[in-house]
């Protein structure tokens, strides 16, 4: 029997789910309520790596190192979006606090041609605040947040979803780490850079102060 259109597609998103998976040391996901002998219409994706977090009434943003994300596959789909469901807490500007995710221009102008791979890198740059929005948020507290903070160099995980292939994938313990903390670069200090050579310069504070000397 001949598949149809949808059917061929959703076998070709687990294909790309599975080689995505063997790239990458951050993601895995599981399918609940596989149809029998058909592809799969519904994923519970995991993400393991650096996102925020927030407990309820409390005010400090924590570190959170496993994410969950489930999607599913309407009957629409692929020519509407899928039904993405955040599963664990997260502080983001495009995720509100019950799990609902904005995709931006993909919310309302939907590509049928985005495959779930495709989608799962999106949600990973979301976490690790490589994609965020403060413009038009879900959850103003942490687009204001995104907006001001200056305690963490962003994006807070530097890996991208396919690590293995990049060849930086990183230990657990690695991943465990402090976070990062954006230093402020003294400006005592300049470098010539020449044809041939890096040169050492100082500055010279002169008596005049519309003059700089360096030396």
């Amino acid at each position: 029997m001949r598949e149809s259109p949808r059917t061929r597609r959703l076998r070709t998103d687990l294909r790309s789910l599975e080689k995505l998976r063997d790239d990458s040391s951050i993601l895995d996901f599981t399918v609940p309520g596989a149809l029998f002998g058909g592809p799969p219409e519904s994923y519970l994706v995991r993400f393991r790596g650096r996102g925020f977090w927030r407990t309820d009434g409390a005010s400090e943003i924590l570190i959170r190192e496993h994410h969950e994300v489930s999607i599913e596959l309407g009957a629409s789909y692929p020519r509407m979006m899928p039904d993405l469901s955040w599963k664990t807490p997260i502080f983001h500007p495009n995720i509100s606090g019950s799990g609902v995710v904005c995709l931006g221009g993909y919310g309302t102008h939907w590509v049928p041609s985005l495959n779930l791979d495709e989608l799962c890198v999106m949600l990973w740059d979301m976490i690790r605040y490589e994609n965020f929005d403060v413009e038009s948020p879900y959850n103003r507290e942490a687009a204001l947040w995104a907006k001001t903070q200056d305690a963490y160099r962003l994006p807070i995980d530097q890996r991208s979803l396919r690590d293995k292939v990049a060849g930086i994938a990183a230990t657990p313990e690695e991943i465990a780490k402090p976070p990062i903390t954006a230093a402020p670069r003294a400006p005592s200090d300049v470098l010539f850079i020449g044809s041939d050579e890096i040169v050492d310069a100082e500055i010279v504070e002169p008596e005049d102060p519309d003059i700089l000397f360096i030396e």
